[in-house]
């Protein structure tokens, strides 16, 4: 039966899992997230963006991109569930999926406190609870030490693309995170959530710090030089940013909002507490290590 709980983002409601569960995760971060909470060995299937647990990950079976796949291969893996991403996966092929996998969890979380669900739907899903909660308490005390700072606030530009450049929207997740170092990311309206940026003079000039994002767009050095001399902006005001620690939610969260909050610091010129153990330790347990429960 159907717990109250187990409702994901478009409100399907979710029974606990069979044991064990055979899961695709089309969802880079998502991917990651079931490592950690101790199911790798139930995770059968990932795209081949899904590059964490970087140890443990090359053994799973790729079945495409995030927005093609190959459902010919996604099939005969026989998936018991498949988690999604509104964002990362088109609905068309979410629909086609969903007619030969029995379970889709749709995810899409808007804000960093969204992880909390993410963790919890998950670990009850696949009886994981306890693991979860440990999530959970270390994602708080991340939160906590984040909201805890008294940051300026600045207007910053965000960028995930570029030919044409783009960046994200207020209402997404990545710029909820930076809002939490006091960032503010522009424009400050967009009717897109990942809208093509007209880079005007007096847009740059508005823009206290120019964020180039490791992912989707491999943004590197050059850029920041070539984005210099054609704006006539100052270096000082360019930053490369590592983009898995700002847009990927689930455990990755944790240790990316360490990461803020000492980048942060070092761009507004004040430094913060920080704890290596806290933001990079794991709670995955090797399934020899544990005994399967249901939950």
């Amino acid at each position: 039966m159907p717990q109250p709980d187990l409702i994901d983002a478009i409100s399907v409601h979710h029974s606990p899992a069979p044991i064990p569960a055979r899961i695709v995760s089309l969802v880079p971060s998502i991917t990651e997230l079931l490592f950690d909470l101790g199911l790798g060995e139930q995770v059968v299937g990932r795209t081949r963006y899904c590059l964490h647990p970087a140890d443990r990950i090359a053994s799973t079976p790729s079945v495409g991109g995030t927005k093609k796949i190959k459902h010919r291969v996604l099939r005969a893996l026989n998936p018991t569930h498949v988690i999604v991403n509104v964002d990362e996966n088109s609905k068309a092929m979410v629909e086609e999926i969903a007619a030969y996998a029995p379970n889709i969890i749709v995810t899409h979380p808007l804000a960093p406190e969204d992880n909390v669900e993410i963790y919890r739907l998950l670990g009850g899903i696949f009886h994981r609870r306890a693991e979860a909660e440990e999530l959970n308490r270390r994602f708080l005390e991340a939160l906590d030490a984040a909201r805890s700072d008294r940051w300026p606030r600045r207007p910053v530009i965000y960028l995930i693309w570029r030919k044409p450049w783009m960046t994200v929207a207020r209402d997404t997740y990545i710029s909820r995170t930076l809002a939490l170092v006091g960032w503010e990311t522009l424009p400050e309206t967009s009717a897109q959530r990942y809208p093509v940026l007209a880079m005007e003079p007096s847009l740059v000039a508005k823009a206290e710090l120019i964020l180039f994002s490791s992912e989707p767009y491999p943004f590197g050095d050059r850029h920041l030089t070539e984005f210099s001399r054609q704006y006539g902006c100052p270096p000082g005001k360019l930053a490369l940013i590592d983009g898995e620690m700002t847009s990927w939610y689930g455990s990755r969260a944790i240790a990316g909002l360490y990461y803020l909050r000492r980048f942060a610091a070092a761009h507004d010129g004040h430094s913060v507490d920080y704890h290596p153990r806290a933001a990079t330790e794991t709670v995955h347990q090797s399934p020899d290590s544990r005994a399967e429960k249901i939950g």
